[in-house]
């Protein structure tokens, strides 16, 4: 991640000069906020925190995952991505967490890397995060996707997404985005990575929008049918994924999207005094990236009944277990 001292930011190695001095000057275990000449606004974030939340989103994201897998009545194509999507969230928790715990033992002369070391270290956390940004992306677009066909293809909805379909689906995004990163870390220093990550980001948004703007159109009717049909007023289970699919959208959005500005800006203006204003709170746009993975599963538990009770399940069992040790 980008919060260390003894490199800049991870993320693809940006190397803008004007940003690398930067980024240089926003490490301290202060959360304060400082102005320089220019009258910027610094916030610093103490590598701790970065830590704790880290952790726990790492525990939140495992919770899940077992949750999925041990209830049968969850295994299905939307879980499955679900799940996944999970994993990817998993991804940033780990590479935090490994990254941060080498900075702090570094920091405190508990540990002596050799800087062709921590190069191939921070190679593989970029990796990670790569993977983690393209895979979150895909498994967005494959969940809205899947929610789509259950709205609209209600009746034909197992022919057509199957579980095997679904696996290779899987599949495949998690080689695309492994393959991706790698090639992107590679030519780290090309302007055309960013380039490829900014579009990518902005076409999944708006394959997303156009799904969902459909959906919301023609869901409500939809819904009524069914409705109607069961003579029930419980809101299908079709349109309570798609609300929960949305929530997970916006989340990443305002969670990514500092980010991907932060990228915008390298290419756009990298010595303008406003641009490095706002490349001065890197940090804090790496803290709303954790936070989006500390995020989603609480929005996983509080939209599905059938999940939070399998997770509210396996805490009473392993708090009962502690208890009885």
């Amino acid at each position: 991640m980008a919060n260390s001292s003894f490199h800049y930011p991870s993320i693809l190695h940006m190397e803008f000069t004007p940003v690398v001095d930067i980024v240089e000057d926003n490490e301290t275990n202060s959360t304060t906020g400082e102005r320089n000449l220019l009258g910027c606004v610094q916030i610093r974030i103490p590598q701790e925190l970065f830590l704790a939340l880290g952790l726990i989103s790492l525990v939140e994201n495992i919770l899940v995952v077992l949750a999925i897998i041990r209830n049968r009545n969850l295994h299905s194509p939307m879980y499955y991505f679900i799940c996944c999507l999970a994993v990817s969230d998993m991804l940033v928790s780990v590479s935090n967490v490994v990254e941060t715990i080498v900075m702090l033992l570094t920091d405190h002369g508990l540990l002596d890397v050799h800087p062709g070391m921590l190069r191939h270290l921070d190679n593989v956390i970029d990796v990670m995060i790569c993977s983690s940004v393209v895979s979150s992306l895909s498994f967005l677009c494959t969940i809205a996707a899947d929610r789509y066909i259950t709205i609209f293809y209600a009746l034909r909805y197992h022919s057509i997404m199957t579980s095997q379909r679904a696996v290779v689906i899987i599949v495949l995004v998690w080689l695309v985005s492994i393959i991706s990163s790698i090639l992107f870390i590679v030519h780290d220093t090309d302007h055309a990575v960013i380039v490829c990550l900014i579009t990518f980001f902005f076409t999944t948004l708006v394959f997303n929008a156009v799904l969902y703007l459909h959906m919301f159109i023609l869901a409500h009717v939809h819904s009524r049918r069914i409705t109607a049909f069961h003579k029930s007023r419980r809101p299908s289970t079709s349109m309570k994924g798609a609300i929960t699919l949305t929530i997970l959208l916006g989340v990443f959005i305002v969670c990514w999207g500092p980010f991907f500005l932060h990228l915008i800006l390298t290419l756009a203006c990298p010595t303008s005094p406003f641009c490095n204003c706002f490349f001065r709170n890197f940090n804090l746009f790496l803290i709303l990236i954790i936070c989006n993975s500390l995020i989603d599963p609480l929005i996983y538990a509080y939209r599905s009944r059938e999940l939070r009770k399998t997770l509210q399940e396996m805490l009473v069992c392993s708090f009962c277990f502690s208890t009885c040790a």
